[in-house]
């Protein structure tokens, strides 16, 4: 039989309830303060640590001082036991919840810290903090006396009519953890598909991948048709990549000045430009006898895809002033036309009398060139 409620134990647990409080209130704010300190390093992974510990570390304190206010009290057991069920399943979800923060946290900061991993790709991380929260759900389950063995049955049974229903989710699912295993494209690429979608990868998670194009735009590809797809990774195996610009000269050219001035050109570029590899040895290549000009590559180094379109264009103004300096000649295309003088066939248009007019045939016939030549 149960004693009487006295003052005595009203204090007592009043006591024990403020002393919770205000080792979570000691704790929060030494946490704060540890919190500025870890912003401070160059490991993010402290930081999420020290944010988790601000949930978990106060919550606890309280639910300490709830436990220890109810054992001072004289209640029933079955009371006692409610109560302390209650605390329980309040302490695990708060544990649960803090540990997928941490656990996931601790995952994207690894993938960002190595390279070849993927860096923001949030299906590594989502997966991370549903399979944390599964488990807590199952361990919160155990702790009030509800035997998980069925459900776990009932969910290997059930999983086949899910998968069914979800092909295509669970389809892109593993097509976007297939893609981030074998590397071939990661956050941060630049690819083209052979759809023509092109541009900068965002983002891959559990269903779809999404890449900014270059004009800031967001395209988002399926993970199944982008695995399926022909794509052109311009930063895999490396970063660094050469672009070739097409130019051509006069015959009348010194091809020896020419090659000796253009290479001047590209050897200011590339140490003056941002984004361009001043180390990439330039090459110039005379290949074509064209119509009106010997056409030639040149070849620079770049260090990403989207740094070509400003060396190009830095390059193709400084190359067109020196040449104009240097008297070297850029033709344009020409044609050489030849008329000839000949008799000319003018077949019969039907009219409403059914001939053509003799008129129009003789104007037609004089104005109408016999031949022309290229």
């Amino acid at each position: 039989m149960n004693r009487a409620l006295t003052l005595d134990d009203l204090v007592l647990a009043g006591i024990a309830l403020a002393t919770g409080f205000l080792v979570a209130f000691l704790s929060r704010t030494l946490l704060r303060w540890l919190g500025k300190h870890a912003k401070r390093t160059r490991w993010s992974g402290d930081d999420v640590i020290v944010d988790a510990l601000r949930t978990v570390v106060p919550w606890a304190a309280i639910a300490g001082g709830a436990a220890a206010a109810a054992a001072v009290l004289p209640l029933t057991k079955t009371v006692q036991h409610t109560v302390n069920q209650c605390l329980t399943v309040l302490l695990i979800f708060v544990v649960t919840v803090s540990a997928a923060r941490v656990i996931a946290g601790l995952v994207q900061a690894l993938t960002q810290s190595r390279s070849g991993v993927a860096g923001s790709a949030t299906i590594f991380v989502n997966i991370t903090r549903v399979l944390v929260l599964a488990i807590g759900f199952l361990v919160m389950l155990q702790s009030l006396g509800i035997s998980i063995a069925p459900m776990l049955t009932a969910l290997g049974v059930g999983g086949l009519a899910v998968a069914l229903a979800l092909q295509d989710t669970l389809a892109n699912l593993f097509a976007g953890i297939h893609i981030l295993a074998s590397k071939t494209v990661q956050p941060g690429d630049y690819i083209k598909l052979s759809s023509n979608e092109e541009g900068y990868v965002e983002d891959i998670n559990w269903r779809q991948t999404t890449v900014r194009a270059l004009s800031n735009n967001l395209i988002v590809i399926p993970n199944g048709q982008l695995a399926k797809a022909n794509m052109t990774n311009f930063m895999r195996p490396e970063q660094q990549l050469t672009v070739l610009v097409q130019v051509g000269v006069a015959y009348d050219s010194d091809l020896e000045h020419v090659e000796r001035v253009t290479m001047e050109v590209v050897a200011e570029v590339m140490t003056e430009i941002a984004g361009a590899v001043p180390d990439h040895e330039p090459a110039v290549r005379f290949h074509t006898f064209g119509d009106s000009r010997i056409g030639f590559t040149v070849i620079l180094g770049v260090g990403e895809f989207s740094d070509q379109y400003r060396i190009k264009h830095e390059f193709i103004k400084r190359l067109h002033r020196r040449y104009r300096e240097e008297g070297i000649r850029v033709p344009a295309p020409a044609r050489n036309i030849s008329l000839q003088q000949g008799a000319v066939v003018i077949p019969q248009q039907r009219t409403g009398t059914g001939t053509a007019e003799p008129a129009e045939a003789a104007e037609a016939a004089e104005t109408a060139p016999a031949r022309l030549e290229g």
